[in-house]
């Protein structure tokens, strides 16, 4: 069995378990209201996704579970919200945890690999089916914090106001990337900026930075990106694939009734999904409406990518910051990408 049709199985399994919780458990527990604050900006794509999490929690409990949501920055600045949910200031978060990799060198690996795996099955198969779900809590918990689930998707593209056909091109521009995409296009002759989401917009119309990483390419249309930066390059070799992750303040997880737990499980493995599908389809899409916008799409040659990919190598181990549980983890993945075929 491929690992691909063990994952479904085993995800169609939990699922099916999870919505049929039974009704005398769920019956004994309470109503329970949290606080969320998420990543994106109101009325947002990746916002609308977060409004149907909250959702299904909800009807996974019969009602009895309640998360109010907050967009990026409602409750405190983005930068804050680690520190936030860990002092209790509100329950949970959707984050990536590239944010906070400088200080937890274990998070540059959980959140994306630059020229590393190139399918987003590839990545979440990593934390389902290897051992990432509970590497990633064991980096967590230190923090006072538990890691529930990751939302895993495909590239984020690279916008730039000037033509970049190669990866040499890279060499000697500013440009916005944070977590390992950070180091990693340090290492290519980037002057990095790891300048928050909500300011991308505005340090590209100034010319503070040349380049940038921001979301996926629907959401940096949305962002009104294609105004300010009239070239995009795919695939983002900085950021292939993409895992965001819901975290909660472990004090009051652990208060939380199994089948409250549960349902936070379940419903985040289905916005996993319905989100990577979402913004399959429309990929195709936004990139007419970037050409509708007199935006040229640069697509990177397979073959650089590849001749490449040692320097992005070096970079990950440097990464590590000879941290035992980052290299545990990034061992793990090269593993499984030589297993993959990714890696020779």
């Amino acid at each position: 069995m491929t690992i691909n049709r063990r994952k479904l199985i085993g995800s169609a399994a939990a699922l099916g378990a999870a919505a049929a919780l039974p009704a005398p458990a769920l019956a004994q527990s309470g109503a329970v209201k949290w606080r969320m604050q998420a990543l994106w900006d109101p009325g947002t794509t990746p916002q609308k996704f977060e409004e149907r999490f909250v959702k299904r929690v909800a009807e996974l409990t019969g009602g009895k579970f309640t998360i109010e949501l907050f967009a990026g920055g409602q409750i405190v600045p983005a930068a804050q919200a680690f520190d936030a949910v860990r002092g209790g200031a509100f329950e949970m978060m959707k984050t990536f945890d590239g944010y906070e990799a400088g200080k937890i060198p274990a998070f540059a690996f959980t959140s994306t690999i630059p020229f590393g795996f190139p399918e987003s099955d590839q990545y979440e198969a990593w934390f389902y089916e290897m051992g990432g779900l509970e590497m990633a809590r064991e980096a967590y918990a230190p923090a006072g914090l538990f890691y529930i689930a990751p939302t895993v998707y495909g590239q984020e593209p690279i916008h730039s106001k000037v033509p970049i056909t190669k990866i040499a091109d890279l060499a000697g521009k500013k440009g916005r990337f944070v977590g390992l995409a950070s180091a990693v296009m340090g290492a290519f002759g980037v002057s990095v900026s790891p300048l928050p989401t909500g300011e991308v917009y505005t340090a590209l119309d100034k010319g503070v930075i040349d380049i940038a990483d921001r979301g996926d390419l629907t959401a940096n249309f949305e962002a009104g990106l294609a105004e300010v930066a009239k070239h995009v390059v795919v695939p983002g070799v900085h950021q292939p694939t993409t895992a965001t992750c819901y975290v909660a303040n472990r004090g009051a997880y652990e208060k939380l009734p199994a089948e409250y737990k549960a349902a936070l499980a379940v419903a985040a493995r289905e916005i996993s999904a319905s989100l990577r599908q979402h913004i399959l389809v429309q990929d195709a899409i936004a990139l007419e409406k970037y050409r509708a916008k007199g935006c040229t799409i640069h697509t990177l040659d397979p073959a650089d990518i590849l001749a490449n990919r040692p320097k992005a190598i070096a970079a990950w181990q440097a990464a590590t910051k000879d941290n035992a549980l980052a290299k545990k983890i990034l061992e793990s993945q090269t593993a499984f990408m030589k297993r993959l075929g990714v890696l020779a």
